[in-house]
């Protein structure tokens, strides 16, 4: 049974219109969080010291039910009455989080920004000024640095030729995604007419939504380097990586952009995924940690073809750690 037939309902969730008479600032910062406020401080900071007024820019925090921290406090503190701040009546999961702050937005430009991430100096000047230049684009992207949980800069995301000249280039997100998330910028008349993040991607929510705008509404990118993307391992990717289920996403959608573009290679991204699944499975033996190896290793079994398999001693080095 494939992917798409375990997980039928990939028709994206509607995003309604902003209500007539409701004013719209161009700017919809809008901020998921989810038991990260030790992180928010710097990620408001990071977006007031650019901000201009209320008139020009939304700026909200969306609390999906924190239970570890309290988000509300660190927007009292640092906000001062500037900042929004809502809490969603029960957890949903990160992707359904996106979507509120889709369904809250009222601005013409829609940034979503995690709430451990941040903006640099001259984000919202800069993308700002490349969607008035050029308004025909959907989206609207720079580059980012990669930080850990210190703050420590590990690598910077690559430069994309196709997307600096701007247009309409899917092919770019079939075997991975050159864009995060916090460096991306999607009017919100796109989610009007396309709508929002698809709920049975639990991993690649926001690269097929890159895709699906570049490719019907194109995009482009900046070769500027305006935000940090935070990477450690209790975040939402660190935890999928544990139980393989960031994997199974990659295959949920492969079968999509397979049904979708005519042009995508199922054998070349078998062969990414392949090594995507022997690279995770290896780190975590190397770590030690045997549940997160077994669930990799049932990946293996579950949706790598035989010719693809694992080598002897890898599979038994796995199952000697997992007893």
């Amino acid at each position: 049974m494939s992917s798409l037939q375990r997980n039928p309902d990939l028709t994206p969730p509607t995003v309604a219109p902003v209500p007539a008479g409701t004013p719209r600032p161009l700017w919809s910062v809008m901020i998921p969080t989810f038991n990260c406020a030790k992180y928010l401080r710097l990620t408001l900071q990071s977006v007031l010291a650019q901000a201009p007024g209320p008139d020009a820019m939304q700026i909200e925090v969306v609390d999906d039910c924190s239970t570890k921290d309290d988000p509300e406090a660190v927007v009292r503190e640092v906000g001062q009455g500037r900042v929004q701040f809502y809490r969603k009546p029960q957890n949903g999961g990160a992707i359904a989080n996106f979507n509120t702050c889709l369904e809250r937005s009222r601005g013409q430009l829609v940034h979503i920004l995690h709430g451990d991430d941040a903006v640099l100096p001259g984000f919202y000047q800069k993308i700002g000024a490349a969607a008035a230049a050029q308004p025909q684009f959907a989206l609207y992207a720079c580059r980012c640095f990669f930080v850990d949980e210190a703050g420590i800069i590990s690598e910077v995301s690559v430069r994309v030729p196709q997307l600096e000249v701007g247009g309409q280039f899917p092919e770019l997100f079939f075997y991975g995604t050159p864009l995060q998330t916090p460096s991306v910028v999607v009017r919100r008349a796109f989610y009007e007419q396309h709508g929002g993040f698809l709920l049975p991607l639990v991993h690649t929510a926001d690269a097929e939504m890159w895709s699906r705008a570049v490719a019907r509404g194109g995009g482009l990118q900046l070769p500027d380097v305006l935000c940090h993307y935070r990477v450690f391992a209790a975040n939402d990717s660190g935890r999928l990586a544990r139980t393989a289920e960031n994997l199974r996403d990659v295959v949920r959608q492969n079968d999509l952009f397979a049904r979708s573009y005519p042009s995508f290679d199922r054998q070349r991204a078998l062969i990414r995924l392949t090594h995507l699944a022997r690279t995770q499975l290896q780190r975590f033996q190397r770590a030690g940690d045997a549940e997160a190896v077994a669930a990799n290793l049932a990946f293996w079994k579950e949706c790598i073809p035989f010719k693809f398999r694992l080598r002897s001693t890898v599979v038994n080095g796995a199952r000697k750690l997992i007893g």
